[in-house]
């Protein structure tokens, strides 16, 4: 296409329509521009593909999407200052290099795959004041990178955006609830850049824990502040392993959500929460912030979804068989993942893959024996996934508590009461002994 005819068509396009393109073009996905425009993601889509057709472009044969990529080569040989870098660093025939996966995805990362509508309903939760979003799913299934996503749509808000993960807390923050408050607090101020000045505001033997750090919170953070606050807490189920300081905590989190509906100091709060298990300790109902807010379920990726992310480690779909991938590992992120990027790095052929993958010298050997480990230091656990095992096809039923542990872990899925095997590598790997 000549410069004089894209000029021509770029300058027909309405006015929604060029906000769109240019949101697109500076990498943001559907969900974020549906978002930050307020409208729904559908109709980004069906912008996006209008724009596409005044350009005269069309999908590949089995693709819905790769006018995108025609979308942005033009654009980058006629106006390539309107292009996000990644995304001029992702065509022209340059393949994307991959990262090592296992670590969290960042908000621009082309490796991220949407799954609509979950990423939208969330981005629509966290424009609400005092909002509350639980996040679950089972390990390396992609709540951190998510919450990335969240956090970098919350900036563009206008809101500030904190993570804290609360495996970080060490074992002398763990010796009550008074000495982890404090350490939040702390831990808090100094990821919002405010220098932290508890003595001020804490008065355990007066107030108790719980008040003081509300009032911290409260004073200290959000009423100095001109902008609201999306907090994201990561791994908060790793606080069940500490009864007395997770029943505290998590009646503190329902108390400022409540507090949201009355007092405006505290709708400048968003909470989002992410976690692989339900909350197994008893926490009374009016207290517990596992029933209020919205509930996200973070699920497997789909056919679909998986070939999106073949096409994008620029794997030629004849050498992928998604169908037999998915077989082995399901839908899980990481694992189609760490396969994708070794195929990527020509390091094993597709058939080798399959034939080794529940070997130790499989490509997900170390995924393996880290689950290996596991189980073997918490031998109930193990029985109880070689029961799943032994009764497939047919489903089982567990103790609760290891069901919810088998399943935070990835291994198994829960179907009401009943318990399956979440994939095929899992059976071979973890089959018992004769």
């Amino acid at each position: 296409m000549k410069a004089a005819e894209f000029k021509a068509i770029l300058e027909e396009l309405t006015p929604k329509q060029r906000k769109v393109l240019n949101a697109f073009l500076a990498g943001q996905a559907d969900a974020e521009i549906a978002a930050s425009l307020v409208i729904d993601p559908s109709t980004v889509r069906r912008h996006l593909a209008n724009i596409g057709k005044a350009f005269a472009l069309s999908n590949e044969t089995g693709e819905h999407y790769s006018y995108r990529d025609d979308l942005i080569n033009l654009f980058i040989r006629h106006q390539p200052e309107q292009v996000q870098i990644n995304l001029r660093q992702g065509s022209l025939g340059r393949p994307l290099e991959p990262e090592y996966p296992g670590s969290p995805l960042t908000a621009e990362s082309p490796f991220y795959i949407l799954r609509s509508p979950i990423e939208e309903r969330c981005i629509q939760e966290i424009r609400k004041p005092g909002a509350l979003l639980r996040i679950r799913g089972p390990q390396c299934m992609g709540k951190t990178s998510l919450l990335q996503r969240l956090m970098a749509a919350a900036r563009k808000m206008g809101l500030l955006a904190v993570r804290m993960n609360m495996r970080q807390a060490e074992p002398p923050c763990l010796d009550s609830l008074d000495t982890f408050l404090r350490w939040f607090g702390v831990h808090l101020s100094l990821k919002l850049n405010r220098a932290p000045s508890l003595d001020l505001y804490w008065d355990k033997d007066r107030f108790g824990s719980l008040v003081s750090c509300t009032i911290y919170v409260q004073t200290h953070l959000l009423e100095n502040s001109q902008q609201g606050l999306l907090l994201a807490l990561d791994d908060i189920d790793w606080l069940f392993e500490f009864p007395a300081i997770a029943q505290g905590f998590f009646a503190l989190l329902r108390s400022w959500h409540e507090d949201a509906k009355n007092m405006e100091v505290w709708q400048a709060m968003r909470l989002a929460a992410a976690h692989s298990t339900e909350a197994y300790i008893p926490l009374p109902l009016h207290q517990s912030p596992f029933n209020v807010g919205l509930p996200i379920r973070l699920s497997a990726l789909t056919r679909s979804q998986v070939e999106t992310l073949t096409h994008r480690y620029g794997l030629d779909p004849a050498t992928v068989d998604v169908d037999r991938l998915m077989t082995l590992v399901g839908g899980h992120p990481y694992l189609i993942q760490l396969a994708l990027y070794h195929l990527h790095c020509q390091d094993i052929s597709f058939a080798t893959l399959l034939e080794t993958a529940h070997t130790q010298g499989g490509v997900y050997s170390h995924h393996l024996r880290r689950c290996w480990q596991t189980l073997n230091t918490h031998p109930p656990l193990l029985s109880a996934l070689q029961r799943v095992i032994t009764a497939e096809p047919t489903a089982t039923q567990l103790d609760p508590m290891l069901a919810y542990k088998l399943e935070s872990m990835g291994l198994v899925y829960l179907q009401g009461d009943q318990v399956q095997l979440s994939c095929d590598l899992y059976r071979r790997y973890f089959r018992p002994i004769p």
